[in-house]
């Protein structure tokens, strides 16, 4: 692990390109409903804070205007897509986006930007920017800093913390720092300066390899007692192509969705296996419920956030994946996403 002070360099400043996608740093308080909507333009960051001039060279272009809860994967392909055509004329990039969603397209992002060389960095608000107390200040100043270091991936920059796209994840509605690293460390931390606490990949010149496709008909259910097996195969039939299950404990599921787990590696439907508990990490096989289930062939979230899990499902699908090696592509590391190692004290190495 590397722990390194990281300062930018503004004497030489960076070309930064904000992609402007919504969110409640983009909204306005209705004054009939009280309820926030989609108001303001790009040019609100540079009323926000005028001195952003002077972190970087900095232009905006408008993707969509949005609120985050009708964010689709569409609107991944659209991110990814303008990053794709702007690659070469910037040294990095901020996206504004809403907070509901952020942790699923900076997962998604992270898959579909192969080979990326420069950062790529979300970044929003709780506060709306017309509120004095807004916290779309410092999270937006944070973000353009971040972007000119010498870094290459995809991070969430969110009140103190910097994290990486694949492992964040709100935590709260209402807290400033809303959002937290799932089940690892923070990539970094901005206090008066900004500390990066993890081995970084730094910028390289290599070409962007853009793989821009995600499968949309996906499920994610959460067991309950009493859920039935005829009600995943009904799913399975009306054309769903992968299914999620939040299971119990370490990621058990009930003996009566064994039909259906059968039914799905008949017809090879992936069925990725989480757990519920909060933070936890899926251990199949610690109980002879959870181990038939293995052997029925679904696949273990293993430490995987729910956003990570699922937006890399849909990348692997979307890619064409074939059933038979999925297993094994949803278990390998590519993103910083997946640690197996933590399951080996538990289980064999055959039911991974």
């Amino acid at each position: 692990m590397v722990k390194k002070k990281v300062r930018s360099n503004f004497q030489e400043k960076k070309r930064i390109l904000i992609l402007f996608c919504g969110g409640t740093i983009s909204m306005t308080k209705n004054p009939k409903t009280g309820a926030l909507d989609v108001a303001h333009g790009a040019d609100q960051f540079f009323r926000l804070e005028p001195r952003i001039v002077e972190i970087a060279e900095i232009n905006v272009r408008v993707l969509f205007n949005i609120d985050s809860s009708n964010s689709t994967p569409t609107h991944w392909e659209q991110i990814g897509q303008a990053i794709s055509e702007e690659y070469d004329k910037y040294d990095g990039f901020l996206i504004t986006h809403g907070t509901n969603t952020m942790a699923y397209t900076a997962s998604a992002l992270s898959f579909s930007l192969q080979n990326l060389g420069k950062p790529v960095v979300l970044t929003g608000a709780q506060v709306p920017a017309e509120v004095i107390s807004t916290d779309g200040r410092n999270n937006l100043v944070n973000a353009l800093r971040v972007c000119t270091l010498d870094l290459a991936g995809v991070f969430v920059v969110f009140g103190s913390k910097i994290i990486m796209g694949t492992r964040s994840k709100k935590m709260s509605e209402s807290d400033l720092d809303a959002f937290a690293t799932f089940n690892d460390s923070d990539f970094g931390r901005i206090s008066l300066g900004i500390e990066i606490k993890k081995q970084i990949t730094p910028r390289h010149p290599g070409a962007l390899n853009l793989r821009n496709r995600f499968e949309r008909n996906i499920v994610s259910l959460t067991c309950i007692p009493g859920i039935s097996a005829e009600y995943l195969i009904a799913l399975m039939d009306a054309g769903t192509k992968g299914l999620i299950l939040r299971g119990y404990g370490s990621g058990d599921v009930s003996e009566e969705l064994f039909p259906a787990l059968d039914y799905a590696k008949e017809r090879k439907i992936p069925i990725v296996v989480t757990t519920q508990c909060p933070g936890g990490a899926t251990l199949l096989g610690v109980d002879s419920v959870g181990l038939e289930a293995v052997k029925r062939g679904v696949i273990q979230a293993f430490d995987m956030s729910m956003e990570c899990m699922s937006t890399k499902l849909m990348w692997l699908l979307g890619q064409g994946t074939p059933y038979e090696i999925l297993k094994e592509r949803m278990h390998h590391n590519m993103m910083g996403e997946v640690d197996v190692r933590k399951a080996m004290i538990y289980l064999n190495k055959e039911l991974l």
